[in-house]
């Protein structure tokens, strides 16, 4: 529940929704949406399918759309980020993704900031643009007869956005893991800039959240190397 949520942010939400259904993952029907609020069918629970949201989101990841970034507003929780694409995706990522909530948590940073930014000058590994859910934490998974997705950030980027928040904060088993792996090799190169992506998650609970998660933002910044 959101109190004086920002323009357009349900409207987004609910955008998301569609563009997974049409990438062919299941979400739940959108029954209403205005700038109040967002209602959406009963999915009653059932047991967890790991395989089945493992072949969803590599799915998800093998689209290739043609460019990063996204025509409309993108939120991520009430946080508003926004459109546009670029062809170029570490100028993209640094400036449509990192740079706003950087500006938006700078007085909080203290010696982190200019470290912050410091990595944003480092170019990163690239596969090509992919579908990704944007905000694809465990609590944003539902299982009902299958795997259901749910609170979408949708937008075009690299797969490796998903897999860091998806190994930030636990949740998906080995079973996911290795069926995920099975449809869609994670290289070596990919797997090493995932704690790069994790920034972009750690600066929005400092946004939202307060300085207790400076204590994870600095581990991760010194597990890349900058000191």
């Amino acid at each position: 529940m959101y109190r004086d949520p920002p323009p357009g942010m349900f409207q987004a939400e609910a955008r998301g929704l569609y563009a997974l259904m049409q990438a062919g993952a299941r979400v739940p029907e959108i029954v209403w949406v205005s700038e109040q609020g967002l209602v959406l069918e009963y999915l009653p629970p059932t047991e967890p399918d790991w395989e089945g949201l493992a072949r969803t989101i590599a799915a998800l990841h093998r689209l290739r759309p043609p460019i990063y970034g996204w025509d409309t507003p993108v939120f991520l929780g009430s946080f508003r980020l926004p459109e546009g694409t670029l062809e170029d995706w570490s100028l993209f990522w640094a400036e449509y993704r990192m740079r706003p909530l950087l500006e938006a948590t700078w007085e909080k940073l203290g010696r982190l900031g200019p470290l912050l930014e410091r990595s944003l000058q480092e170019a990163l590994p690239t596969e090509g643009p992919a579908l990704v859910h944007g905000d694809l934490w465990h609590g944003n998974v539902h299982f009902s007869s299958g795997a259901v997705l749910l609170d979408p950030s949708v937008w075009w980027g690299e797969r490796a956005v998903d897999l860091a928040m998806m190994r930030l904060f636990g949740g998906f088993p080995a079973e996911f893991w290795r069926c995920y792996r099975a449809l869609y090799p994670i290289p070596a190169e990919l797997e090493a800039a995932i704690p790069r992506y994790q920034l972009y998650y750690l600066l929005l609970h400092v946004y939202f959240f307060g300085q207790g998660y400076l204590p994870a933002l600095e581990r991760t910044l010194l597990e890349l190397g900058f000191r």
